[in-house]
């Protein structure tokens, strides 16, 4: 792969190419790596130019795939770093690369959302537990009269719990 400075000779071209080949022949000059790209209709506006839907669709499979690099991360999950740049995929290996994609995402926001709610539950779990233990050490020592009262702060204490876990239930 060659490198491109300032100082190095570069020849201008331009290249016609058949719309069904083109994306075979960018591929591979983009494996290359030795062509710059210049916008030749620069007044063009986004939405009017020809591959706009490609470049969405490409950049839609980048954000999730940065999505799920992220969520790896998070976990501490080592990844492995081979040096080389896959292959450009075909056009019909596309759409099922986009499907992967799609459904780890999916799948990953699904997993984040039941930790979510795992980790709600388990903290109204504790705050019953320690409420009941509390319960427990009273009835044990002091008798009814006591037990009403603690009773009262204990609900008191239990909706205070569930009003900062997001319950706005008492």
């Amino acid at each position: 792969m060659g490198e491109l400075f300032r100082s190095e000779e570069m020849t201008l071209a331009q290249l016609y190419l058949q719309s069904e080949s083109a994306y075979c022949c960018v591929s591979e000059l983009g494996e290359i790596g030795m062509v710059q790209f210049r916008d030749l209709n620069p007044d063009v506006n986004v939405f009017q130019r020809k591959f706009v839907n490609e470049v969405r669709r490409c950049e839609e499979m980048d954000r999730k795939l940065r999505f799920v690099e992220k969520e790896i991360k998070k976990a501490n999950i080592p990844i492995l770093d081979t040096g080389e740049n896959p292959e450009v995929p075909l056009p019909r290996d596309m759409i099922d690369l986009e499907a992967t994609f799609e459904k780890l995402e999916n799948e990953l926001k699904e997993i984040n959302t039941n930790q979510e709610a795992l980790k709600k539950n388990f903290l109204n779990q504790e705050a019953l537990k320690k409420n009941f233990l509390e319960v427990s050490s009273t009835v044990n020592t002091k008798g009814a009269h006591s037990i009403i009262l603690l009773t009262q702060s204990i609900l008191t204490a239990s909706s205070t719990v569930m009003h900062h876990l997001g319950d706005t239930k008492p």
